[in-house]
């Protein structure tokens, strides 16, 4: 029998089964003191024995179904399942620390992230659309001055009064009144002599003769005419002094239509007085500038691209990715402006900074209408040409990516964080982050979190600091940050 026994290798090997539990339990006892108190608590339990803290084995088995049912009911509402609470990485809040902390929660979802460059830039006026010069058309002394700097003013308004001192303007008017009378007179000599009666009368080369005189006349007024409007005068004031038979003693002068493209319906066009070039009683010779309107409904954000860059704005540009500004501030959120074009980029480079400039066009809005004194207008816009902003353009497109706020994403050391609720709790996960800017985290979809989880959107990084407190563990006063 004992021959047997010894040479048959598997009741060899049974024969072993005792002595390796009674090796285990040997270990088991030598480790108990370090187990985790959960855990001898369990032992005893299952010996019937009573745990040092009091609990009774009823109590304690009715607390882990209690238990068991929370975390059968957390299961039903996810489609898959999580683990159970871990103490050290699970993390219960009160109402007042949400509050506290500015807590948000969100559930996860897939979706389409763009990734950007993010590239210095500055409003500018359109060249040669947003600024008009208003100069004097004729010499003369300012008389009278209706607008202040920084009013605003619409089109045909009037912004000076010229009174005409130039000698060479006031005989031109004398000249073309002139004209004018020889013309009427000259005209109603030919109407006397066709009236007077039969061709025999009335030699026929005198009526011609009057006639070759009309024409001449005609062509000296209207040569006249132009020089008047070549000297600043308007078709209108010439018709005026025609009309009038009067010399014009001063020139209104009215602010132009908008500088850019013509407004559409009921559009309003807003001009501003930028800068006013001249005081009453001031003389000023034709072309001096009076006064600099602006015209800023439309502007736009030069941005500086590197040249490293330059292929991924080309393509931007040509594929009309939306832009987003972000203007500088140093006080209150961030304004944002979405969905912008790149209007055109630079066919040079800078040589001086090697960047390349490109162009965004930036739609102005009205932030401020106040009604002044004596009938003026003082209008404030929101983007003004010399504020600073950084664009952001999209130069790739990343799908079915976990995108999540930089506030949801705590970072300690190496290891990046999420922090996903678990019936009360908030249970720490351990995430792949690929990649990172001041606004979002791009989270891998490896697994880790599933569509329809409900994970904290903010206060990741203070969460992350009351866990590791929770824990005893140090807490690091550079965690979060990046230099």
């Amino acid at each position: 029998m004992t021959a047997t026994t010894t040479s048959n290798p598997l009741l060899r090997l049974l024969s072993l089964v005792p002595l390796l539990f009674v090796a285990l339990g040997l270990t088991g006892a030598a480790t108990y003191w370090r187990w985790p108190q959960p855990a001898r608590d369990r032992v005893i339990r299952m010996l019937g024995g009573i745990p040092a803290d009091g609990a009774s084995p009823i109590a304690a088995t009715e607390d882990e179904a209690h238990a068991d049912d929370h975390a059968h009911d957390h299961d039903h509402d996810h489609d898959h399942d999580h683990e159970g609470h871990v103490e050290e990485h699970s993390l219960e809040l009160s109402e007042q620390a949400r509050r506290s902390i500015g807590l948000r929660e969100g559930d996860i979802a897939l979706t389409t992230f763009y990734r950007t460059i993010s590239l210095p830039g500055i409003v500018v006026e359109r060249r040669g659309r947003s600024r008009l010069t208003i100069i004097a058309p004729i010499t003369g002394s300012v008389t009278n001055i209706f607008v202040t700097e920084g009013e605003a003013v619409a089109p045909d308004q009037p912004l000076f009064e010229l009174r005409l001192t130039h000698e060479e303007i006031v005989q031109a008017q004398a000249d073309l009144l002139k004209t004018t009378e020889e013309v009427d007179v000259v005209r109603r000599e030919i109407a006397r002599l066709e009236g007077i009666g039969p061709e025999g009368i009335v030699a026929v080369k005198t009526i011609l003769e009057r006639r070759y005189e009309l024409q001449k006349l005609e062509a000296i007024r209207t040569a006249q005419r132009q020089a008047l409007m070549l000297h600043g005068l308007s078709e209108q004031q010439v018709d005026d002094i025609l009309t009038k038979r009067r010399l014009l003693g001063s020139v209104v002068v009215r602010a132009p239509a908008a500088a850019g493209q013509t407004p559409r319906s009921g559009e309003e066009v807003i001009l501003l007085v930028q800068e006013l070039g001249v005081e009453r009683g001031q003389h000023v010779t034709a072309g001096d500038t009076l006064a600099i309107l602006a015209d800023h409904k439309t502007l736009l954000v030069e941005g500086e691209a590197f040249e490293q860059d330059i292929p991924q704005i080309t393509q931007a540009a040509a594929d009309n990715r939306p832009v987003v500004a972000v203007l500088e501030s140093r006080a209150g959120p961030q304004q944002k402006v979405d969905g912008l074009q790149i209007a055109y980029v630079a066919n040079r480079i800078d040589t001086d900074s090697r960047a390349l400039h490109f162009y965004v066009q930036l739609q102005n809005e009205v932030v401020r209408d106040k009604p002044g004194d004596a009938n003026t207008r003082f209008v404030e816009w929101r983007y003004k040409p010399g504020q600073r902003m950084q664009l952001r353009v999209p130069v790739e497109e990343w799908t079915d990516r976990i995108v999540l706020p930089t506030e949801a994403v705590a970072q300690d050391g190496v290891e990046s964080y999420v922090f996903r609720l678990n019936g009360d709790h908030f249970d720490r996960q351990a995430v792949h982050v690929e990649h990172r800017d001041p606004q979002w985290v791009v989270v891998a979809n490896d697994g880790t979190l599933f569509p329809g989880d409900r994970v904290a959107l903010s206060a990741a990084q203070q969460l992350q600091l009351a866990l590791k407190n929770k824990s005893g563990g140090a807490i690091d006063p550079h965690a979060g940050h990046q230099h």
